[in-house]
């Protein structure tokens, strides 16, 4: 499978990379700087420049003949609320606009915990949960993309265990890793396109987990 990664410089988006490439899929990282590309260069995995702040028609160039794509860009902590705005918001929207373009159906967005559920968002990055509603909500309903959105707790650095939970989440964390792991897993797994997956460390090896969605 031929899979480009949009945000692929971020932590969760070098996980994703790196374990593609493992299981010897074709992974390519979309970066936006040219001195990303050093990393996954060491890693043997290929690189594409990728702007979510350009046009939509742009990146469908880029996008063209991938069997999936897999979003997990963010504006990061750093920035205002412009950039949440303009990167989590309107260039998550664009990328999947690119995608219908290049004519790539398989699409997994990288959300959070309780995205659409408003009364349930952390205040302190109120802005990003709403721009996550509102990437989430066109993917749901103004494409036509065989789309798959992970919802992870709270992400920590820990060691991934390979097992999670994903059935009657009413919170919790999970290892960066293991929602890489989820990711990957779930590409291969059409049970669950068009459904949103919560996700946080459970008893339940990953794979038999979304064989359940």
């Amino acid at each position: 499978m031929k899979v480009f990664v949009i945000g692929a410089n971020g932590n969760i988006g070098r996980l994703i990379s790196q374990q593609l490439n493992e299981k010897g899929e074709e992974v390519v990282a979309g970066i936006r700087k040219p001195e990303q590309a050093a990393f996954f260069e060491d890693h043997d995995i290929k690189t594409a420049h990728v702007d979510l702040l350009g046009r939509p028609e742009e990146m469908g160039v880029t996008l063209d003949g991938f069997d999936a794509i897999i979003f997990t860009a963010g504006s990061g902590g750093k920035t205002g609320d412009d950039m949440t705005l303009l990167v989590d918001l309107d260039g998550a929207v664009k990328s999947m606009q690119a995608a219908e373009i290049a004519g790539v159906k398989r699409y997994i967005m990288v959300s959070a915990l309780w995205a659409e559920n408003r009364n349930r968002w952390n205040d302190a990055i109120r802005p990003y949960y709403a721009a996550k509603f509102y990437a989430d909500e066109w993917l749901r309903t103004r494409t036509n993309l065989d789309y798959t959105i992970v919802e992870p707790g709270a992400l920590t650095f820990d060691k991934g265990v390979g097992k999670i939970n994903i059935s009657g989440v009413e919170g919790g964390s999970v290892a960066r890793e293991d929602v890489a792991r989820t990711v990957v897993a779930l590409l291969d797994q059409p049970q669950t396109i068009k459904r949103t997956i919560p996700v946080i460390t459970g008893d339940t090896p990953i794979k038999e987990a979304l064989k359940n969605v």
